[in-house]
């Protein structure tokens, strides 16, 4: 496995089933500024606001053109099939919700706190298990990461329009500080 953040901003993703998972799938996506449509036979579960596109009708070859990823949501092993064919053919990532073996992607459980993000995977083996680390390791994290997080981009973007190089900087120091300086010294310190 290899963890990658991926910039999904305006980019076309497709979402082929409107269940409670696929609907979940989404939404993340949705969050995460990709345009989702969404394909199903029928809705199952209240649709996100902000899709691009809904489809009520069943997944059709050529329906991933120009898609980057596509999230197959079905309990219809024979489109998901088609899908994974497809998706395979046109080099899109695909996730096949609850099939290891046809998704070479996978989602994580996240925490996020401004540009901080924090991604638990269990490639696929237990997405409660991933959640509960995720929930461990954001209660043991300060609460003021986004504000540090911004700084840290002010002074090393500070640092390149002075032409300076921001690699002999003791960065990890500045972070000490930059916690301290809001308060939340307990929450920098992790936890047993």
């Amino acid at each position: 496995m290899f963890p990658l953040v991926a910039d999904l901003r305006g980019r076309r993703v497709v979402v082929i089933g409107a269940g409670r998972v696929g609907v979940e799938k989404a939404s993340t996506l949705l969050d995460c500024g990709a345009l989702v449509t969404m394909i199903s036979e029928q809705v199952l579960a209240p649709l996100p606001k902000g899709l691009d596109r809904l489809l009520i009708r069943p997944y059709e070859p050529g329906d991933l053109d120009g898609a980057l990823l596509v999230v197959a949501a079905t309990a219809n092993a024979t489109a998901n099939d088609k899908i994974v064919q497809e998706a395979n053919e046109r080099g899109v990532l695909v996730n096949v919700v609850d099939d290891l073996a046809r998704s070479n992607f996978y989602f994580t459980a996240n925490y996020r706190d401004g540009d901080v993000l924090v991604s638990v995977s269990t490639a696929g083996a237990s997405p409660a298990l991933a959640q509960w680390v995720r929930d461990r390791v954001a209660g043991a994290l300060p609460k003021n990461l986004a504000h540090v997080a911004r700084e840290l981009r002010r002074e090393r973007s500070q640092l390149h329009d002075e032409g300076e190089s921001t690699e002999r900087r003791a960065w990890a120091q500045r972070v000490v500080e930059l916690v301290e300086e809001t308060g939340d010294v307990e929450g920098s310190r992790p936890r047993a």
